[in-house]
């Protein structure tokens, strides 16, 4: 079991927290939580042994395997899956040594190696390696492809991936949803679920800690706190105690008040019953949640849309957009209006980024017509807004940018609700956190006043206090919203519509947020289906659809042939490789006079288990090749 005894953690001059007393038992799945800066990351280096305790003690397990994803960007120009099998160091380390066996030609230490191989599923890695990928989003096919052929982003799954493939003891993650989208996020969530060893997880996703943690560690002013259960029951915790004080509880009412203004005005309305009803079930949340959150340090709102709202915001009409010659996205008929909040669901690839890049004017329409009105003023935060902070500038000069006439005490009153205060708010951004930089990206973006909120993953590095205050002024927002999110929470307090983005359209999703997992499932399941067909999109008679599946059955066949020669090979190898083992588990065999045909039994065993191994790479890609044509292995 991990023990923390007394413990007490600095950085420099800084106290992170003292006096930590802590047991976690093998099994525990912890989630350690914080605002940004407490000491979450120094807490993982000091188990890693990178740093030492500035008092007490840290107990690790001496023969404990732990794992966690490399600060390093992975680059090379091997494959994506040989990098992925390099998270299983024994398995690395008996295939050097077996590699060194076969040089020197000794059998008896082949034989232990293949054994152990055979022990730890060396022969069926690569096949769980390509299983890990294809979780986080890799299409079959594309762990072929070299390391530095991916984007920083995919890297960094590649890295994920990595360490989800070590059997290890303890497992640290920090942060492993922020490259991350929904769908992957999901399948990450059932993956760790199911995972044996001892878990730490930092994160600031409350919907994934609640779904996978029965423990938390909360670090916050100099002191960390155990508690039993997950995120939530932490966080109910917290309030109570906090909802004891007079002064916080009025705090806690204030932000609550402006939510229950909206609801009483348009709850009589028609047109804005629905998003009436929302916000109650996001209020009925808040109240338990606000009170845990009133040490946060972000004091915020969004500014006032300048002029009347136009009514609609924007309109689409048959619009398609794409890249260069590419269609993502047809047959787009969408009405924007003030007061509408919309979240985008959809797997990888489908094409939400693209929707809002299309919102944005950022890509112009294929064909169609986008009607926007006259005073619409679009607020867009994307990922590559951080990048376009600069180095050399403080948040105080971005902001001056932007708003050359007010005071510097007021613009300094504006910076310190992002808890950009004292001398950060003068400081170049080239120091600060991802956190940080994303922070004042969305504070720019607020400062302009726009009525058309186009929002991209805008949580990544946000802290659960930054999330939460950020969802509260969302929630009073008079203008329209368009949300991509893979925090699910942020998703159901903001949003009124979810939007579906699939096969190329945008559709109602028929369904709560909750269904959205089962849905993902149950699309999988249809494609993996043999005998469920896509319905025709162009009216193609009957007759015609079942020439095409004939003709698209003759194309199959020499793929389905090789697969089944394939598998019958495979079946024939490992009947072969079972005799041998057979054969090499008599006694007589390690006497001295039979070591010639110890030798000569070890060399076949190794043939084929090459051979088999080879073989079974080519039964996969033949299936994948089979799968993507739209057959079935």
């Amino acid at each position: 079991m991990l023990q923390l005894r007394d413990l007490g953690l600095r950085r420099g001059s800084k106290l992170l927290f003292a006096g930590a007393d802590v047991t976690i038992y093998p099994g525990r799945k912890v989630g350690v939580v914080g605002p940004n800066g407490c000491g979450k990351s120094s807490l993982f280096a000091l188990i890693r042994g990178e740093l030492h305790q500035d008092q007490g003690e840290l107990l690790v397990p001496p023969n404990w395997e732990i794992a966690h994803v490399a600060q390093q960007t992975p680059s090379g120009e091997r494959p994506a899956i040989e990098l992925v099998l390099d998270g299983d160091r024994e398995l690395r380390a008996v295939q050097a040594q077996l590699a060194i066996a076969e040089e020197q030609g000794d059998g008896l230490r082949q034989a232990r190696l293949h054994g152990r191989l055979e022990a730890i599923d060396g022969y069926g890695a690569e096949s769980r390696a390509a299983r890990l990928l294809h979780g986080l989003g890799f299409t079959p096919g594309e762990e072929r492809r070299p390391v530095d052929s991916y984007s920083g982003g995919w890297r960094m799954r590649l890295s994920l991936a990595r360490t989800l493939m070590c059997r290890s003891d303890l497992l640290l993650l920090d942060e492993p949803t922020n490259h991350l989208d929904l769908e992957a996020v999901i399948w990450l969530e059932s993956w760790l679920k199911s995972y044996p060893g001892t878990l730490l997880l930092i994160s600031h996703d409350r919907d994934f800690l609640d779904a996978i943690t029965d423990a938390i560690l909360h670090i916050a002013q100099g002191r960390l706190h155990s508690y039993t259960g997950n995120y939530s029951a932490c966080e109910h915790r917290r309030a109570e105690r906090s909802a004891q004080q007079q002064a916080a509880f009025t705090r806690q009412q204030q932000e609550i008040a402006r939510i229950r203004r909206f609801v009483d005005r348009f709850r009589a309305k028609a047109t804005k019953a629905r998003q009436a009803q929302s916000r109650l079930k996001a209020l009925e949340r808040m109240e338990l949640i606000a009170p845990a959150h009133l040490e946060t340090p972000f004091r915020f709102r969004l500014r006032e849309p300048q002029g009347r709202l136009p009514h609609p915001l924007l309109v689409l009409e048959a619009g398609a957009v794409g890249y260069g010659e590419r269609t993502v996205l047809a047959g787009l008929d969408l009405s924007l209006a003030p007061g509408e909040r919309i979240g985008l669901l959809g797997p990888n690839g489908a094409g939400k980024s693209t929707l809002i890049k299309l919102f944005a004017g950022v890509l112009p329409l294929h064909s169609g017509r986008c009607l926007p009105a006259p005073g619409l003023r679009v607020g867009y935060f994307a990922q590559h807004q951080v990048d376009q902070l600069r180095p050399d500038a403080s948040p105080m000069e971005h902001l001056r940018r932007l708003a050359p006439d007010p005071s510097e005490q007021e613009l300094r009153d504006y910076l310190g609700g992002f808890a950009f205060g004292g001398d950060q708010a003068t400081a170049a951004t080239a120091s600060f956190s991802g956190g940080e930089k994303a922070r004042l990206a969305l504070a720019l973006l607020i400062w302009q006043g726009p009525n058309l909120l186009l929002l991209d993953e805008p949580t990544n590095h946000l802290d659960l206090g930054m999330r939460h205050a950020l969802s509260l002024v969302l929630q009073e927002f008079e203008g329209a919203l368009v949300l991509v999110s893979h925090d699910r929470h942020l998703l159901r307090v903001t949003s009124d519509q979810l939007l579906l983005v699939d096969a190329g359209t945008v559709t109602t999703f028929a369904g709560e947020l909750d269904d959205y997992p089962a849905w993902l499932a149950g699309r999988q399941a249809y494609q993996d289906s043999p005998a469920i067909q896509a319905p025709s999109q162009d009216g193609t008679s009957r007759q015609a659809q079942r020439r095409a599946k004939a003709e698209q059955r003759r194309n199959l066949q020499p793929l389905r042939r090789r697969l089944e020669a394939l598998e019958t090979r495979l079946a024939d190898l490992e009947a072969r490789r079972g005799e041998l083992e057979r054969e090499l588990a008599l006694p007589l065999l390690y006497e001295p006079a039979a070591k010639p045909r110890l030798l000569s039994l070890m060399a076949q065993k190794h043939r084929l288990d090459a051979d088999f191994e080879k073989t079974e790479t080519a039964w996969l890609e033949t299936g994948e090749a089979l799968e993507s044509q739209g057959g079935t292995p």
